[in-house]
């Protein structure tokens, strides 16, 4: 049969393997010993160094523990800056777990509108197909943090501390997705049957109270309002006295966010034009997540120049590639596979987002950078990983040639963009479809 693999191949396999000493050589190391300490780059190694022209960092990192949580993590850990200088702190933080909890409750809405809104399609359509296949991931993007923070605010973490299930975010993300299926069977069922969508929309809500019920059994429910108080670094004591979330966020978060803008590089699409991922959102009728499309080394200048001016940089990148986690490295070519396996991989980043083998799958902090004659050659990141066995305590070194390969985004003011940029922000987004790999921090999160 035309295509299939010979005797003859087979054979010819063999004998090439059987005449290759380095390949036997290389059998004999990877079959027996874990792959990434045998390919590891010796020369990288001694070369790395965690010493940055430009360091914002003081502060400890924190730990999204076994959730998918990087992207709200990120956003409060660039927030939490200018309220420890507020407050006089050392040490703060805003609770997670309540953005976490309103996220589920908004997506779980979101979802159901978007099984309403399909309902004219067959169920094996693919977008359907892709709704039903992740329904409530942990993942997210930072546009749809700021929806969840413009709608519901900020608290401190101990105004609402984690609980098992937000730091183990497993059981409560099968109970669900089963529920929310469920849902949706029920709601097409409604529809196809001849039903209106008024009367679908009033079994959503009926089930939205019991998701309601579901969230507040694993995470606690969430408060209307607290009361703050705290004894700064200097053994101060201040009274703020009863706050909402809302009131809480508008005194504490120093950071303009609604003058922020989504800037990623994506070589498949145009340049200095404006994407969204259909149903890529979180809060119903809030603003969709738009990104700005530009080449590397424009989001490269922007990152910088912020770092510089003394603000952390928000950012996504495909967090797994040629990482050493224990020692908390990046750089493009920290494992020498192509050389182990005497073969070449030869994808650039525009065919590995075509071809499925890269996608945005972890949110962290830029909080340094280390610039020589004007351009980068090293970046400093907080991850969000705890400092246990996770980089410089918690902090990594991305070498700059990672940076071209596998960043993706970051979240930037509207200031610091170029006159070409701030152009290409005009006229209406292009929709990619709700499968793109730009839409993939949304989803659960691949590595944590």
């Amino acid at each position: 049969m035309a295509g299939e693999v010979s005797n003859s191949q087979i054979k010819k396999y063999r004998k090439s393997f059987e005449g290759d000493d380095s390949a036997r050589v290389a059998q004999n190391a990877v079959s027996n010993n874990d792959l990434p300490g045998l390919a590891l780059s010796r020369d990288i190694l001694q070369n790395m160094d965690f010493s940055f022209s430009t360091k914002l960092d003081d502060w400890s990192v924190t730990n999204q523990m076994r959730s998918g949580r990087c992207w709200l993590f990120a956003t409060l850990n660039l927030f939490r800056v200018g309220a420890m200088k507020k407050m006089n702190m050392k040490d703060f933080e805003f609770s997670q777990s309540h953005l976490h909890f309103w996220d589920k409750l908004e997506r779980s809405n979101h979802f159901l509108e978007a099984i309403i809104e399909t309902s004219d399609r067959p169920v094996d359509d693919r977008t359907i197909h892709f709704l039903l296949s992740d329904p409530i991931g942990d993942g997210g993007q930072w546009n749809m943090a700021m929806n969840l923070i413009r709608k519901h605010g900020l608290v401190p973490m101990s105004a609402y501390p984690e609980s098992h299930s937000s730091s183990s975010t497993r059981w409560m993300n099968t109970v669900l997705k089963d529920i929310l299926r469920s849902s949706a069977s029920e709601i097409r069922g409604i529809l196809d049957n001849g039903g209106s969508e008024k009367e679908a929309r009033e079994h959503k809500e009926a089930r939205m109270s019991e998701i309601w019920k579901i969230l507040c059994i694993h995470l606690g429910t969430p408060p209307e309002s607290f009361d703050w108080q705290w004894r700064d670094k200097d053994g101060e004591f201040h009274r703020k006295g009863e706050m909402t979330p809302v009131e809480f966020a508008e005194e504490y978060v120093d950071v303009d966010w609604e003058n922020y803008v989504c800037i990623v590089n994506d070589p498949r699409n145009e340049y200095y034009r404006t994407y969204t991922v259909d149903y890529l959102q979180n809060v119903s009728g809030g603003p969709p997540v738009v990104y700005l499309n530009v080449p590397s080394d424009e989001m490269k200048s922007v990152t910088q120049k912020i770092l510089e001016d003394g603000t952390p940089v928000w950012m996504g990148c495909d967090v797994g590639k040629q990482m050493e986690r224990k020692r908390g490295l990046w750089d493009a070519n920290l494992y020498e596979l192509e050389g182990l396996y005497g073969v070449s991989f030869g994808m650039g980043k525009s065919d590995r987002l075509r071809f499925g083998q890269t996608m945005m799958t972890h949110a962290m902090l830029f909080t340094g950078v280390d610039v020589v004659d004007g351009k980068p050659r090293r970046w400093r990141v907080e991850n969000s990983w705890g400092a246990e066995n996770s980089g410089e305590k918690g902090f990594f070194t991305m070498n700059d040639n990672w940076y071209d390969e596998h960043m993706f985004e970051i979240a930037a003011p509207l200031d610091y963009l170029t006159e070409e940029m701030s152009a290409g922000l005009e006229g209406e987004p292009v929709s990619l479809p709700a499968w793109d790999p730009m839409g993939s921090l949304a989803r659960e999160e691949a590595l944590s």
